[in-house]
């Protein structure tokens, strides 16, 4: 399917093509801005299918993401030929070794060999690119970018907090936008971050798989944080605008636990403590951006701290900006958006504030139907979809929800979704089961925008579910699927200007059930990247207790295979 440039841009004659390519540390993504537009942005995980990118060697440098790349292109019908710049997120000429900067990383010279090969392996990977045309960009530049100048218009200067595991030499920058570039005004160097820290526990807490740090937020919620007083002489706020990250003995909290180990209130305890200090160093920095970026009223977060919805909630609640807002890609795919982004703007082009982030493949109707019958479901178009999936969700069943064009990022949004009734105690249970996933995991809910006030407390809008909310009391015997052990949730808000599907949909089954609230979690199951193409949609329906698959405008039930309601 070819997606139109028309209109994504500062409406030049010439318009500018910048593709945008992270693949050094994980999340390998490409991402296509025109004329300061995003036109496409992409995973690689959604066409190798191989989650994060990981292949089995040392680190993940090896997966360039060559079909996302190829696909950005071909849906915008842009040939490699035409671009005027390939941005890489990532610049190996302020490397030091990972000895000098206090890292525990045999393989950080074959990712950094690696990537300064990288224009020779992306010309190779897309026939016709010029080398010459690849520049690099700084790791936390691109996820700068990212949030900074993809987040919607503030009227003033937009501060940007970047707060990851680590780039080149550091792991964290704060600064400001001032007509659309960046001024820096401190970065932490390494070996001191936050997301490495995290990543530690989340380690130590037997969680193995890369990216796993968001199960640990979840457990942290089942803790008390009992050893914050310890952590705070430990993980400490500089005056100077960055923090440090002493050497922390986690066995002396808690017993180090195997990845199918038991879970006990040690761990929880320990997880909570661990969050609560985090949330507390993003506060310290959050107000001294605020003073050295001079007032700006806004803040935008990116790096795979920004991923932390806790976190950003309590910044919402209690630090100095008057508006927070998270790239939805925050983690290392979002820096082959930023990167493109930055390039551009060095070219000269102003960027264009995302609309939203699918900015994934999507198929048409034709080729929909063209799918269901050459798998030979039993398939019918009804006259509404949405009512159709509501009428399932009231009868208490399961839906996958595969519409439109997927989304760019960790978060299902009403594109790629498996639905669930809120009402039903027994819904977390299902859904962790349908997902194989923990059962301590929470499962996040969506409402339509004008009935947010009425159920939950918190950040609105939230468009991405990147914060979590309070649950007001009335309402938490009425949801319970989806209100979390601490009593919140992590609520998408919809808005039916730019997602009239989905609106509908909460409409229908708030008619059938008196509930505006349906719950939302990715298409996928563990282990497994979130569903992109209708195969995969078809793959997991047939395999997985799901009542109906809404393909598009096509249901296919499960009643009419032989089973389910």
């Amino acid at each position: 399917m070819i997606y139109r440039l028309g209109g994504v841009g500062g409406g030049r004659d010439c318009l500018m093509r910048v593709l945008g390519i992270n693949a050094i540390f994980h999340d390998p993504a490409a991402a296509l801005v025109v004329d300061g537009g995003v036109v496409a942005a992409a995973e690689e995980e959604r066409f190798s299918r191989r989650k994060h990118g990981k292949r089995p060697v040392p680190f993940a440098a090896w997966e360039l993401p060559e079909l996302s790349a190829a696909w950005c292109l071909a849906s915008a019908g842009i040939d490699v030929d035409s671009l005027d710049a390939v941005a890489y997120s990532f610049d190996p000429g302020l490397y030091r070794d990972a000895v000098e900067l206090g890292l525990d990383d045999p393989w950080d010279w074959l990712r950094v060999d690696y990537a300064t090969r990288a224009p020779q392996f992306l010309a190779a990977a897309l026939p016709g690119l010029d080398p010459e045309k690849v520049r690099f960009v700084p790791h936390h530049v691109a996820h700068a970018a990212s949030a900074g100048l993809a987040a919607p218009p503030a009227g003033d200067d937009t501060a940007v907090l970047v707060l990851d595991g680590r780039g080149e030499v550091a792991s964290h920058l704060a600064g400001v936008y001032r007509d659309g570039r960046l001024s820096s005004l401190y970065a932490q160097q390494l070996p001191h971050s936050l997301g490495l820290l995290y990543e530690d526990l989340t380690r130590h807490l037997g969680f193995l798989h890369s990216s796993d740090e968001y199960k640990v937020m979840a457990l942290a919620s089942y803790g008390r944080p009992t050893h914050l007083g310890m952590l705070r002489e430990l993980v400490r706020v500089t005056d100077d605008g960055g923090f440090q990250v002493e050497r922390i003995d986690w066995a002396g909290m808690a017993k180090a636990r195997t990845a199918d180990g038991e879970l006990t209130d040690d761990h929880a305890d320990l997880a909570a403590s661990v969050q609560a200090r985090l949330e507390e160093v993003v506060l310290g920095l959050s107000r001294w951006l605020y003073d050295a970026a001079g007032g700006a009223s806004t803040l935008a977060l990116a790096g795979g701290v920004a991923l932390n919805c806790v976190a950003n909630a309590r910044l919402a609640a209690e630090g100095p900006f008057r508006d927070v807002w998270v790239q939805p890609a925050a983690g290392d795919a979002g820096t082959a958006l930023g990167a493109a982004l930055h390039v551009a703007g060095e070219l000269g082009d102003r960027s264009t504030p995302m609309a939203g982030a699918d900015l994934g493949r999507g198929w048409s109707d034709e080729e929909l139907e063209a799918e269901l019958r050459r798998a030979a479901l039993p398939y019918r178009r009804p006259a509404s979809i949405a009512a159709e999936a509501a009428r399932v969700l009231a009868d208490n069943g399961i839906v996958a929800w595969y519409q439109g064009r997927s989304e760019y990022g960790p978060r299902a949004l009403g594109h790629r979704s498996l639905l669930a009734h809120p009402g039903d105690p027994d819904t977390t249970r299902r859904m962790n089961d349908v997902k194989g996933r923990e059962q301590f995991r929470p499962i996040a809910p969506m409402v339509r925008a004008e009935r947010f006030a009425e159920l939950f407390e918190g950040v609105f809008p939230s468009p991405y579910m990147l914060f979590v909310h309070r649950v007001k009391a009335q309402w938490r015997d009425r949801i319970p699927a989806v209100t979390h052990v601490d009593g919140t949730a992590r609520v998408q808000t919809v808005h039916a200007d730019t997602e009239p599907l989905v609106a509908e949909l909460l409409s229908e089954f708030e008619r059938r059930t008196g509930l505006p609230v349906v719950v939302n979690t990715s298409l996928n199951t563990a282990g497994r990247p979130m569903v992109d193409t209708p195969r995969e949609a078809m793959e997991l329906f047939g395999s997985a207790p799901v009542d109906l698959l809404a393909l598009g405008p096509f249901a296919v039930h499960r009643r009419a295979l032989g089973g389910g309601r």
